[in-house]
């Protein structure tokens, strides 16, 4: 088969398959018997809520990308487009740590279970996580658990401080420990970037949710490191997960 022939059967086979696309959403939509509209239009209206700012964290000088909320419920760690990290005392405003990352671009940060680790990352492709002290210099402590063949774009710990698991723009996410910072299981199946993560509300805490620039959204088994269920219906990159 030459070059030209062989384009015209890829080229026969993409309208091919967009015409199954189009047919299998004229399927579904047999299938609903109201629009979401229809059902709005039946409900009482809700009275606003009136939402007021309790608290303004001041401090970083660009973009925050990313917070998380301590366990004990008090404290907040934030990064920043500024390469800042924060960890923030929610109740009085001030700020209990701030580091500053060899990067700018600091897109991930989450709090450990304990609330004795924080752990951040970005455009350095790395994971590295600071044990938390009042008494010293948190960076003094750092470690780097992991590094991504791209930037690092979210993380998360799992029911314990003794391992992490991250998303990173090379289409993958990891699960690594972080006391050796040995790579425990990686997770392929995306073919973008991976964007956002998720831990599934479980006492195991053995699945977790991903979403990726492909406009997938992936559960996970993190024992196994297999996909056990995909979503398709985003017409654009799925840019945040929540269970």
């Amino acid at each position: 088969m030459d070059s030209t022939t062989e384009g015209e059967h890829i080229e026969k086979l993409e309208k091919e398959a967009e015409s199954l696309k189009i047919r299998l959403e004229d399927e579904r939509k047999k299938l609903n018997d109201v629009t979401l509209c229809e059902v709005a239009d039946r409900l009482q209206a809700i009275n606003c809520i009136n939402v007021k700012p309790r608290r303004v964290l001041k401090g970083h000088q660009a973009k925050v990308l990313c917070s998380d909320w301590s366990p004990d419920k008090r404290h907040i760690v934030s990064s920043s487009q500024d390469g800042k990290m924060i960890i923030w005392d929610a109740f009085t405003t001030n700020k209990e740590h701030a580091v500053t990352m060899p990067t700018t671009w600091v897109m991930a940060c989450a709090y450990a279970p304990t609330g004795a680790l924080v752990a951040c990352g970005g455009l350095d492709n790395k994971v590295t996580v600071y044990p938390l002290s009042l008494e010293d210099d948190v960076t003094t402590r750092k470690k780097t658990v992991g590094t991504h063949t791209s930037y690092m774009s979210c993380c998360a710990f799992p029911n314990s401080d003794q391992q992490i698991l991250t998303g990173s723009g090379d289409s993958t996410c990891a699960l690594w420990d972080v006391e050796s910072g040995q790579l425990l299981q990686n997770f392929h199946g995306h073919s973008g970037d991976v964007m956002s993560i998720d831990l599934a509300p479980s006492e195991t805490g053995n699945t977790f949710v991903s979403g990726s620039c492909d406009k997938m959204i992936l559960i996970w088994d993190m024992r196994s490191g297999q996909c056990v269920q995909s979503f398709e219906g985003h017409d654009s990159d799925v840019n945040s997960v929540s269970n």
